[in-house]
């Protein structure tokens, strides 16, 4: 995980952080929909990346898929830059959900409290 200075805390903190950029990104296809890109795995030579699309605003596609974008490069705690630059998503067969935005934003939220909860 990230042991930038920027993220201070023990392992539950850092990835709450990374549930509050998840959180983020999955408010903003309120908006009219959109899709966006969720890193999950950190592998040294690919990522692996929820895509949540959403056409209306309300309902989301999530697919779990993979990209060779190398996990090394990225910053857990501030991995906005490269989300928008995944241009080799590979779905995972079978790795599909479709969900509502704001049921997914609740898990995504509690999630993220649940770790924050775990202290330094």
């Amino acid at each position: 995980m990230d042991d930038s200075p920027t993220v201070l805390g023990g392992l539950g903190l850092k990835l709450s952080r990374l549930l509050e950029q998840w959180s983020s990104q999955v408010a903003s296809l309120r908006d009219g929909g959109g899709t966006v890109y969720l890193p999950y795995d950190f592998s040294d030579q690919c990522t692996a990346w929820l895509r949540v699309s959403s056409s209306d605003g309300q309902t989301a596609e999530v697919q779990a898929g993979w990209s060779l974008i190398e996990g090394w490069g990225i910053s857990p705690s501030d991995y906005l830059s490269t989300a928008r630059a995944v241009a080799d998503f590979d779905p995972i067969a079978g790795a599909q959900v479709v969900c509502s935005l704001i049921d997914l934003a609740a898990r995504i939220d509690a999630n993220r409290t649940a770790l924050e909860a775990t202290g330094p």
